[in-house]
């Protein structure tokens, strides 16, 4: 049984009736908003493991200029984008964000930081949280309890902040919030009560508001990744798959080299933050014909994501032609895979008390390894180096009463060794085994993308995201699907996305169709007939045998959606004499569904409509419309009665239920 009891036995039935025949009205210009003038977009990327923000001017859209560089930064991590962490006092207000919170935290006296509440990596618990809702939980590095939306919140309304006195000071005078488009990148397969959670805390942050929403895109990573590749020039990339040397380096020197040159040159610019982005197709993209296709992967720290996109001339406008996919591959599973290392070598039950007691020191044994994940690379033959906190050694001796080094020695992990600097030494196989497992999963997942019959023929696959900078990463994509495509880098690779959602938010119309991740419908009541409908859902009233729970379906799960398009369905009174019309719209992920009480149904939406205070004749069918427009990441419902032109709206929602 559904959590719903029949709505049509408990309500005295305020129900519906589908006036035959239904009809679809494809009406996609009607209720276009006014496009309001922005004078600047900004697009912030709030990742899992760094974000960072970049704006343009809408008088001069080719300029995407990336955020001022961030005071801290880590050796061997290029900061131009900030750490995800936040930290709040002791009373729970906001402190810092980025590499002030982390400084600042690993900065205090042991005995203090345990009132202070650190947060990092947190996105993912939109992703991993079944049951999403405003009151859902955040736990903060001393186990203290936060509200999600307050944390969310907190972030966005510190980008708001720094952005607007960048650009305050760079103008010279006030810059307001209401001069700005604000676009945030979320990922594509998270399901549609995080994407609406992104929205709700971008209000609470006061950069848009329920009455003015299209201050505030959603935007899609992977789909934002695609729009920025669209614009590349050849010397904007490495192409993986070039057996011709590359500046004269060969193939296997280009996958470490191509970077390196990269990386020179993008260093030698550092000090513009200003990139041009030409007003040309790029080359790559002029091979490409109509109805081409290619995927992006976008790889990030906590979720990788896959986009098939196909090509629509002459504009360039991209069509999905499978709905996004993807999974929890991101690059946080590698630091797990260290994590499970040293709970191995030390013992989980060390590894957690340590992670209680001494939290800002295992903030600084995660920064180490990061810098050294960065260096793993596929033909590394040197051994990788990471230095053990000092308080490491020192509460493992109190805790287990034998040194670090015994504990090495005693357990049979042989590819890891103390040196007597006091480092855990890493073999080139030890570093790539803990890649393994989430690279394998990544490789899994494309090989079953690249089977599904809408992916046949695809032409480039582009890796973006801050992962897919791994050496490791790009051999293993490259060696599994170079020979059925051809593979492309973005050479500033973690900041694509970033300035793709620039441009998304510069001319959102460039994504035309999208796949409907959801089946939507409605719960109506239809004629009973015996044999068809399970004698279960007979309701009879008034002599007429009706058939309850109907789910009658707008637009199936996967199905093609052009922007802004509406459905439209018409149905009437179950009860000529009703004075109130309730509509209860429904989700699910399956496609075939007939009954709202079927696992997996879930209310999303209701439309009160009032039909009261009419006093001329109404026909005795009287007829209600009820439409749903498919927008860029919301979706909104309509009824109206015909006969009166009275009409209710109301937006999907996906936490309130």
């Amino acid at each position: 049984t559904s959590a719903y009891s029949s709505p049509a036995k408990s309500l005295g039935d305020p129900g519906i009736t589908p006036l035959s025949p239904s009809h679809i009205a494809k009406d996609s210009d009607a209720d276009d908003a006014v496009e309001q003038l922005f004078l600047v977009v900004v697009a912030i990327d709030f990742g899992t493991t760094s974000s960072g923000y970049a704006y343009s001017f809408t008088k001069e859209p080719e300029c995407i200029h990336v955020m001022r560089r961030w005071e801290g930064g880590d050796p061997g991590v290029s900061n131009q984008k900030t750490p995800t962490t936040i930290l709040l006092t002791p009373e729970r207000k906001f402190h810092s964000f980025g590499y002030a919170a982390r400084d600042f935290y690993h900065d205090l006296d042991p005995t203090e930081s345990k009132h202070w509440l650190y947060f990092e990596k947190f996105k993912m618990k939109l992703h991993t949280t079944g049951n999403l809702t405003m009151e859902t939980d955040l736990t903060a590095a001393n186990g203290k309890k936060v509200k999600a939306l307050e944390i969310f919140a907190y972030a966005l309304q510190f980008f708001k902040e720094q952005a607007l006195k960048e650009l305050s000071d760079q103008g010279g005078s006030d810059f307001e919030n209401t001069e700005v488009r604000w676009v945030i990148t979320v990922p594509a397969i998270w399901k549609q009560p995080a994407k609406q959670f992104m929205r709700q805390a971008a209000y609470k942050a006061g950069m848009a508001s329920p009455e003015n929403p299209e201050q505030l895109i959603i935007a899609l990573e992977p789909e934002a990744a695609s729009i920025y590749c669209r614009k590349l020039r050849l010397h904007q990339m490495i192409d993986l798959s070039s057996r011709a040397p590359v500046n004269g380096y060969s193939p296997s020197d280009t996958i470490g080299t191509g970077f390196t040159q990269g990386k020179e040159h993008v260093r030698r610019n550092r000090q513009s933050r200003t990139f041009m982005v030409e007003n040309v197709i790029g080359e790559i993209w002029s091979e490409l014909e109509e109805g081409d296709r290619y995927i992006v992967v976008d790889s990030g720290g906590g979720t990788v994501d896959m986009t098939v996109h196909q090509i629509r001339l002459p504009e360039g406008h991209l069509k999905e032609l499978y709905k996004a996919t993807g999974g929890p591959y991101g690059s946080l599973g590698v630091d797990y895979e260290f994590e499970k290392l040293l709970c191995k070598i030390f013992g989980e039950d060390f590894i957690e008390q340590f992670k209680i007691k001494r939290p800002a020191a295992w903030v600084d044994l995660m920064i180490a390894f990061e810098s050294r994940k960065r260096a793993a690379a596929p033909d590394r033959t040197n051994p990788l180096n990471i230095t053990l906190p000092f308080s490491f050694i020192d509460y493992y001796k109190k805790f287990r009463g034998h040194s670090v080094e015994h504990a090495l020695r005693k357990s049979n992990v042989d590819f890891v060794k103390w040196s007597s600097q006091g480092m855990l030494r890493m073999s080139p196989d030890a570093m790539n085994a803990l890649f393994k497992p989430t690279i394998d999963q990544i490789v899994q997942h494309l090989s079953e993308v690249f089977d599904k019959p809408e992916v046949t023929n695809v032409k480039f696959l582009f890796l973006v995201g801050g992962f897919a900078e791994s050496p490791l990463l790009q051999q293993a994509v490259q060696s599994a699907f170079g020979s059925r495509c051809r593979v492309i880098i973005p050479q500033d690779v973690g900041l694509t996305i970033l300035k793709g959602a620039v441009l998304f938010g510069l001319d959102p119309a460039v994504i035309k169709v999208r796949r409907s991740p959801l089946t939507y419908g409605v719960g109506v009541l239809n004629r009973f007939v015996e044999g068809k409908h399970p004698p279960e859902k007979l309701l009879v009233k008034d002599g007429t045998c009706w058939c309850t729970d109907v789910f009658d379906k707008f637009i199936s799960a996967d199905q093609s959606v052009a922007l802004g398009e509406t459905v439209t369905r018409s149905y009437t009174p179950a009860k000529p004499s009703q004075l109130v019309i309730v509509i209860n719209i429904y989700s699910s992920e399956q496609d075939n569904v007939s009954f709202i009480t079927e696992a997996g149904v879930k209310k999303c939406g209701t439309l009160r409509l009032d039909l009261t205070g009419t006093d001329a004749a109404v026909p005795n069918r009287r007829e209600i419309k009820t439409l749903m427009q498919f927008g860029d990441t919301e979706i909104k419902a309509m009824a109206v009665d015909v006969a009166t032109s009275k009409s209710v709206k109301v937006g999907i929602d996906f936490l309130n239920y």
